[in-house]
């Protein structure tokens, strides 16, 4: 008989000082200067301006079918960033109230779905950030037709691997490689640090200008009449 589950171990948790770091950042910094590994943008934020920062734990569920995340949702910590992938369904909601709540009791940082929710009235109040593609009345069944936990998914046409590091707000999703996170990290937070001084010279008078040389910029395409 062929087995229809494939369960892997967990991987290691983001640690709270660098999941804490990294909520500070802004998906739209990191947009700045990457061009991969952000979601599609078919995949939005319920709660409005919530971020978070977790570790990757992915789930794999087929079509109808939500037996899996029964057993996941036993297993998931607090802090970690739960990432559903439906192979391609985004007619049956695996997400709604009940496991909402569930999530809140596990400490959940995150969910993201690629795919589709109900009662998202309920998924709000129980307040655990969620990102899916849209909402559906017709939900998943046990019907123990398998699939894989801790697992390399696709997720909004990202690969993601268990253990990558997920940041998630009202901008986007973005999938990060350890290997990565604390450079990018340090560069976004330096970024932002840096644009919020910008906006107080601009306050106190200066212009854009002065703070980046757009003529020079110009002139070198052959635009130095342009007046600026």
């Amino acid at each position: 008989m062929t087995d229809i589950y494939r369960i892997e171990p967990l991987p290691a948790p983001l640690a709270p000082d660098r999941a804490a770091r990294l909520a500070r950042v802004e998906a739209a910094t990191l947009g700045h200067y990457l061009h991969s590994g952000f979601l599609d943008l078919g995949i939005r934020p319920l709660l409005g301006a919530a971020r978070v920062a977790g570790a990757a734990v992915t789930v794999q569920i087929p079509g109808p079918d939500s037996t899996l995340l029964y057993y996941a949702m036993d297993r998931v910590r607090p802090g970690d960033v739960l990432v559903i992938d439906r192979a391609g369904d985004r007619t049956h909601a695996c997400w709604g109230g009940f496991m909402a709540a569930v999530a809140k009791v596990r400490g959940l940082a995150g969910v993201v779905i690629d795919g589709a929710v109900t009662d998202p009235a309920a998924i709000v109040a129980a307040g655990v950030p969620t990102w899916a593609r849209q909402t559906s009345a017709i939900t998943t069944k046990l019907l123990n037709l398998g699939g894989g936990f801790n697992v390399p998914v696709s997720a909004g046409g990202v690969a993601v691997t268990p253990g990558d590091a997920i940041l998630a707000d009202d901008c986007g999703v973005v999938v990060i490689p350890p290997s990565r996170l604390d450079a990018l990290t340090e560069a976004a937070l330096k970024d932002q640090e840096e644009e919020g001084g910008w906006i107080e010279r601009l306050e106190k008078g200066e212009t854009l200008q002065d703070l980046v040389d757009i003529r020079a910029m110009l002139e070198k395409n052959g635009m130095g009449g342009a007046g600026v």
